[in-house]
């Protein structure tokens, strides 16, 4: 299926290359608190509780065991790119259009894609900054793919980057109001805090395929918001008060925010376990459409945060009907963790470079959010 731009035909789009930084070392489960601290000076009660679902072994963060940070967000974002360009057949002056991605990026303001753009040091890009939280890896890729089929642009890069692990520090916790009452924080933001990890990745968008060498030509993205059916589920900067009322960190004095907790970084785990069933609905749709040919994907890369929820999410596939054998799908979850925006391009990246895919066969990609409710998939052709 060609990409189509206002209803006309416009030129094929290929990822040409991919590319991926993740800082320092592998850090084990028993090595993690050692970098992320010890609120109050004590380990975790609910760590083991989500390693259990998780099933993550190792994963890397550029904070070093004093906590400080060793990269930027937009640093790793620029050694990404730098990593694709190298494995392409571009230089790094070819490129005329940057689009970024992340849940949260080093500042308030500007956004990231800026700083990327300093630290990548090349002159005259045109940059699109798409925030959001795991989805925005796709907003991202749709709006460099748009830019590259219309032929405004004939090279273009497309970066997710994280730098969860520094809003995981002790000091985050530890002034608020539910640590002085509990002596613990729980498990909303202890989930997130044992699940997301640092690294960045990236892809090399352009107009025809590699002279030498596979590439990835782009069918189509198709990403849909259902924040109409659901509250925000994972949240910084929000919170709720006991008559329901939504309050937003803008709205109080900074130490009032913070100490109601305000800047904590939550997950409601349940919450986002009704997501799925809407997640799968929006596959199915697709399925009906004739987009998706279940029995013609041969690699699916699905960038899932818990290795519990893909089981529950495989169980709905197989009642409606619309199950790729498992056998196809390809995740290093256990590995490298879940880097959020960055991680529809390290899953890539890897696969990718690994010799498995071969011309002509196809990659289903997935990318929920939970944030509020965000669903995306994109369909590559392996030539």
């Amino acid at each position: 299926m060609p990409i189509h731009a206002c209803g006309g035909v416009v030129q094929p789009v290929y990822i040409t290359s991919l590319g991926r930084f993740l800082p320092g070392v592998p850090i084990g489960n028993d090595a993690m608190e050692d970098y992320l601290g010890r609120i109050g000076g004590k380990n975790s009660i609910n760590k083991r509780r989500v390693l259990q679902q998780n099933r993550i072994e190792t994963r890397h963060y550029a904070l070093d065991t004093n906590g400080t940070a060793q990269h930027s967000s937009a640093s790793m974002a620029a050694h990404a790119v730098r990593h694709a360009i190298a494995g392409s057949e571009l230089s790094l002056r070819d490129l005329t259009f940057l689009a970024s991605s992340c849940t949260l990026g080093d500042q308030l303001v500007p956004g990231l894609a800026s700083a990327v753009h300093a630290e990548l040091g090349v002159p005259g890009l045109e940059l699109a900054n798409l925030q959001s939280v795991c989805a925005s890896a796709l907003m991202a890729c749709k709006t460099a793919m748009l830019n590259v089929a219309s032929g405004e642009h004939r090279a273009a890069a497309v970066t997710g980057s994280e730098f969860a692990s520094r809003y995981f520090r002790p000091m985050h916790y530890e002034h608020t109001e539910e640590f002085h009452t509990r002596g613990r924080i729980g498990f909303d933001a202890d989930f997130l805090r044992f699940t997301l990890s640092d690294g960045a990745g990236a892809a090399i968008l352009e107009p025809q395929p590699n002279q030498h060498g596979l590439s990835l030509r782009m069918h189509w993205i198709h990403l849909r918001s259902f924040a109409d059916r659901f509250d925000p589920c994972m949240t910084a900067g929000y919170a709720r008060d006991e008559t329901d009322t939504a309050h937003y960190w803008s709205q109080l004095p900074m130490a009032q925010a913070a100490a109601s907790g305000m800047f904590v970084l939550r997950q409601d785990f349940a919450l986002m376990r009704r997501m799925l069933p809407v997640w799968v609905g929006h596959y199915m749709a697709l399925i009906d459409e004739g987009r998706i040919v279940p029995s013609a994907i041969d690699h699916v890369v699905s960038h899932y945060s818990s290795h519990g929820l893909r089981e529950e999410v495989i169980a709905l596939l197989k009642a409606a009907g619309g199950m790729i054998d498992e056998e196809k799908w390809f995740s290093n979850l256990a590995s490298k963790g879940n880097t959020g925006a960055a991680s529809i391009f390290i899953l890539l990246e890897e696969l990718f470079r690994s010799g498995r895919v071969k011309p002509g066969e196809t990659i289903l990609c997935h990318v929920p959010e939970s944030g509020r409710a965000m669903n995306g998939f994109m369909l590559l052709e392996a030539v």
